[in-house]
């Protein structure tokens, strides 16, 4: 389940051995391309993905959800994250997400959901509620404005937690720097309504529960280039922050 998957990893002596050898081993790669990144935060990354046999799958899984919006778009978006994430560090994960509605079995058997889309977006009241206990639980929800999901995306996530307002993250939030450096916050990547990118959160108890990248569009800076044609440092932005919310949401 949820908890096993992502907090109560088996620290066993053969694991740490994991950490010294493999974290060893990327640390000095990225100072070799002029990247640092902690020796600890590459031990646990590389805890995390060793355990992804015995924990249960850790990969994306999209939300199927209610409503007429196109929840099942933007679909080579996560092979090429898991790709970026394959090469830059040398860790392996499946090149695959999958898709849940929210009141199915295996909803929690990931800890990472993935909603986005161009339209109307609804869940039901016994939906919202186990989404809720979803994240209050250990689950992260990266959520990602195709362009026309934002209205009724706020409305569904009010009902989810009635008592939380969405927040703009200040650009020092570890999300913009886990890995890639991002000091001027979420790169904007398609025009939308013109204006800045925002990244936005729900924050429960201390913790990043939802982040909300609006006004930009990572996923489909991630697809595929020949599907929107970005320019090649557009699709490299978005494909770092694709890489930096799949980072931060297994370590925190």
């Amino acid at each position: 389940m949820l908890i096993s998957a992502k907090m109560s990893l088996t620290y066993n002596i053969f694991q740490m051995f994991i950490i010294v050898i493999s974290g060893s081993y990327l640390y000095l790669k990225i100072i070799g391309n002029m990247r640092i990144i902690s020796f600890v935060t590459i031990g646990l990354i590389v805890v995390v993905m060793c355990n992804a046999q015995e924990i249960g799958q850790v990969s994306v899984m999209r939300i199927k959800y209610k409503g007429g919006g196109d929840w099942y778009g933007n679909k080579t978006t996560f092979i090429n994250i898991f790709d970026r994430l394959n090469r830059e560090l040398h860790i392996k994960v499946p090149y695959k997400e999958t898709s849940h509605e929210i009141m199915d079995e295996q909803f929690f058997n990931f800890p990472i959901a993935y909603i986005a889309g161009h339209g109307n977006i609804r869940f039901t009241d016994a939906e919202a509620e186990r989404l809720r206990h979803y994240l209050i639980s250990g689950g992260f929800l990266f959520a990602d404005d195709d362009y026309g999901m934002d209205l009724s995306f706020r409305r569904e996530m009010k009902k989810v937690f009635p008592e939380l307002k969405f927040v703009e993250l200040p650009f020092s939030h570890p999300i913009y720097n886990i890995y890639y450096k991002f000091p001027n916050g979420l790169p904007k990547i398609h025009e939308h309504d013109g204006g800045y990118a925002q990244g936005l959160g729900l924050i429960y108890d201390g913790r990043l529960v939802v982040f909300y990248s609006f006004n930009t569009d990572i996923s489909d800076g991630c697809e595929d280039p020949e599907i929107h044609n970005d320019p090649i440092e557009k699709r490299q932005a978005a494909l770092r922050m694709g890489l930096n919310i799949l980072l931060y949401s297994l370590l925190y």
